[in-house]
């Protein structure tokens, strides 16, 4: 399988790779500088480097997957795309449904398309659907994810480019937050944080500090008021 050093989860699949950026969470992405160096490397996976691409020889990859995960979904894409096909998108839930013994983790910035073809899905309990907001100006994507059928819903607000005040988190089962990080971040205020972390308290939704990012991650740490925030989703 493929593990990962991503703090909330403990794998990956990625029945799909390549992507566009859709808006400015999307300046630095960290997969594809990824895809680049595996490209380089001759992964065969991405000899079409960021261009999106359908990997049918990984549909059903996470079957073959005994012991029980988190599996964070198209870490390196977003199964959301536009240029998705319909049909492409349903294999890929129903490999999620057979695999009862994983916990599927899914993000967009694709909320629209999400919205639209939510009813065309058929939604098993292990997965979990979020949305990336990076700014008060994407706190639309909220109401998109909240319009669907999914089980438990997510917010992932990293990389956090500026304050979300006031976020409504009805219907919403978590929240992850974080810097981003690499050659080039962008900075993150602790103001912002702990305004999400106590809003997130007073609703009470867990919440998971990811990172303070930049360009030392690891030194930076995800230390918050001198503690680790590492709350996972309250489910069956």
């Amino acid at each position: 399988m493929a593990s990962t050093n991503i703090e909330w989860t403990n794998s990956t699949w990625n029945p799909l790779t390549g992507c566009t950026k859709v808006s400015p969470g999307c300046k630095n992405c960290y997969a594809e500088r990824m895809a680049k160096r595996l490209y380089a490397m001759g992964n065969p996976n991405y000899k079409n480097i960021f261009k999106l691409t359908l990997h049918e020889n990984s549909l059903t990859l996470p079957l073959s997957w005994k012991s029980p995960q988190y599996i964070f979904v198209n870490s390196m894409s977003d199964l959301f795309h536009e240029d998705v096909p319909l049909d492409f998108i349903c294999r890929v839930f129903e490999v999620m449904k057979i695999a009862t013994w994983h916990t599927f983790q899914i993000l967009t910035k694709r909320s629209e398309r999400l919205s639209e073809i939510s009813s065309q899905l058929d939604w098993p309990a292990n997965v979990w659907m979020g949305v990336s907001v990076e700014n008060e100006a994407y706190k639309y994507r909220i109401d998109h994810l909240r319009s669907t059928n999914a089980n438990i819903k997510f917010l992932s607000l990293e990389p956090l480019l500026g304050p979300l005040a006031c976020l409504d988190l009805n219907n919403i089962d978590w929240v992850i937050v974080g810097g981003e990080s690499g050659p080039n971040a962008r900075p993150i205020q602790l103001e912002w944080v702990v305004d999400i972390k106590d809003q997130c308290l007073r609703m009470d939704v867990p919440f998971f500090f990811k990172q303070w990012g930049g360009r030392n991650k690891k030194k930076a740490g995800r230390l918050l008021e001198g503690r680790i925030w590492d709350s996972l989703p309250i489910h069956p």
